[in-house]
């Protein structure tokens, strides 16, 4: 039985929706059913990726309904417009209670996991982002992240790197017994292709 994608805002340009964790955002290898064959399924049109989130990472997402507005998303990911914020819980207490963290990134391509390098070199790429601790229980912070980079499992490599693994993130040194990957796509805002307008749609993290 296919899921019943909830959507947050859709026209004729746009669509926006709350990706459940599990599933594939894009198609990869394998012929696997993904977000967008779901997605559109369930409004009977064509739908264009413009970011991607990680199988075990729902939240928000924005897709484009037509090539045009692709480009234009596509446009906004590049020059940063398009904003993205996150929640993660990660083990430990996060200091200070806010800061920026900026990384070099290399991902192996082989078995899919990306590692902090200490310098430039080839495959290599600058990761950074923003983030505030929102709270902590004496275990574990929440923190809203603001990604200035989309790279590969950023969040969670960045965080690991620091001994903060988000909960339930094995790949990445977590060594809980929480069956979720604790990371969400909390909101996420871009202007219109068409109106220019600057929107934005949030959906809080289940966790």
């Amino acid at each position: 039985m296919e899921p019943n994608i909830p959507i947050l805002y859709e026209d004729a340009q746009v669509l926006c929706c709350v990706k459940p964790a599990g599933i594939l955002s894009q198609a990869a290898p394998g012929g696997e059913a993904t977000l967008l064959t779901y997605l559109e399924a369930q409004t009977g049109s064509p739908v264009y990726p413009v970011h991607r989130l990680d199988r075990q990472t729902g939240g928000v997402m924005v897709f484009a309904k037509t090539k045009e507005a692709a480009a234009s998303l596509s446009a906004q990911a590049a020059d940063r417009t398009l904003e993205k914020r996150y929640c993660a819980l990660v083990h430990g207490k996060v200091e200070p209670a806010e800061g920026e963290l900026e990384d070099w990134l290399f991902k192996d391509a082989r078995t899919n996991k990306v590692f902090v390098v200490r310098r430039e070199r080839k495959g290599v790429r600058k990761a950074k982002l923003h983030y505030t601790v929102e709270d902590f229980d004496g275990f574990v912070s929440r923190v809203g992240v603001l990604l200035d980079t989309g790279r590969t499992h950023q969040i969670r490599v960045q965080f690991a790197s620091r001994r903060h693994p988000v909960v339930g993130d094995r790949r990445y040194g977590a060594k809980d017994d929480s069956d979720r990957l604790c990371l969400w796509s909390r909101s996420v805002a871009f202007c219109h292709p068409v109106t220019g307008e600057r929107m934005q749609f949030e959906e809080k993290e289940p966790f």
